[in-house]
């Protein structure tokens, strides 16, 4: 049997460390979605492993978060490429004010947004990155996030004025 090289055991590392949290940003990102989420997870891991030798230890979490956005969208983008979903039973609609808390209600505020918002306010206000961080895991300009944010916010002002307190 092979023994784990030092690299396997640092990725391992980071996994148990940081794999919880990762879980967290794709299920805001993909709308509350756990398997999604945990899918996204899971492609991201995948790619941050095979690149493991080349990522600078200062920056994987940088890099761990952008592989998380990457594939959140691609997530998106490949729902849009599937013509029809066989299904036993129709699936419920969700409601704008769910029920059950708080973390319901995130989520719910967050799906009416469309995705480089719903991005944008992720990463700025409920994972406290700067402009310069939520600009690299978006890969778009400063200014792309400043008015992504705003934009954002407005709109869950405008639909929702007592629930936004949760973000800003």
């Amino acid at each position: 049997m092979r023994r784990p090289s030092e690299q396997d055991r640092e990725f391992t590392e980071f996994v148990m460390t940081r794999r919880a949290g990762l879980v967290r940003v794709a299920t805001l990102l993909v709308s509350g979605d756990l398997a999604k989420a945990e899918d996204v997870v899971q492609t991201a891991l995948t790619r941050i492993y095979l690149a493991w030798s080349r990522v600078r230890p200062d920056t994987v979490d940088a890099y761990a978060r952008r592989c998380v956005v990457n594939a959140a969208t691609d997530e998106r983008r490949s729902l849009f490429r599937r013509r029809e979903q066989v299904r036993a039973q129709l699936p419920d609609v969700a409601a704008v004010e769910a029920p059950g808390g708080d973390e319901t209600t995130m989520l719910a505020l967050l799906a009416t947004l469309p995705t480089s918002m719903r991005t944008a306010v992720v990463l700025r206000y409920v994972e406290g990155l700067s402009v310069a961080e939520t600009a690299a895991a978006m890969r778009c300009s400063e200014g792309n996030v400043k008015s992504q944010s705003a934009r954002g916010l407005e709109r869950l002002r405008a639909v929702f004025p007592a629930r936004v307190h949760d973000f800003a």
